[in-house]
């Protein structure tokens, strides 16, 4: 077998995540009006209910559940739990943003090395839990003693403004 050091399958990146929903009208709505997440054409060939979505360079796919009753109750708010993270340029107007959306959130704060990362969790419509925090700045340290990485402010000013160019892209394929 050949050796491909630390990537042994060859991975690119992380493409989508994909999440069952008790209702896709408002999973949909939420990812959308809440998150930023712009739809993407989905295959017609599926024979289930579902939506496709994209930003921040993810995909997210939502699929109805066929039997909702059965997916696990919502549970309280808990920043040691399962979650997805996004990274922010503001924490305060996230913050302003949940309060004035109505969006019940837990705030905490980590400090590591004089450096403070601040976090907001809070439930999508299923109950999965999303961080929004200021990540970066925490630099990001690998234990095998590799390259230090940190998505700095202009990296990711950069990041953005390749997802505004993808989300125009992809209005312009679907008109």
């Amino acid at each position: 077998m050949e050796n491909w050091g630390n990537n042994p399958l060859q991975l690119k990146s992380l493409n989508h995540i994909s999440l069952l929903c008790r209702s896709l009208e408002k999973s949909l709505d939420f990812y959308r009006s809440v998150l930023g997440f712009f739809p993407i054409r989905r295959p017609d060939s599926f024979d289930f209910d579902g939506a496709w979505l994209f930003s921040y360079g993810i995909g997210i796919h939502l699929l109805q559940c066929e039997d909702p009753e059965k997916l696990p109750k919502i549970k309280r708010i808990n920043p040691k739990d399962n979650h997805i993270s996004f990274q922010c340029e503001s924490m305060s107007t996230v913050e302003r943003k949940l309060q004035e959306m109505g969006i019940i959130y837990v705030k905490t704060r980590v400090e590591e090395g004089g450096i403070h990362v601040d976090q907001l969790f809070f439930h999508d419509p299923d109950g999965l839990m999303i961080e929004i925090c200021n990540c970066d700045n925490l630099p990001v340290v690998p234990l095998t003693g590799e390259t230090v990485r940190s998505c700095s402010k202009i990296s990711c000013n950069v990041h953005q403004q390749q997802q505004i160019k993808q989300q125009q892209q992809a209005v312009q394929i679907n008109q």
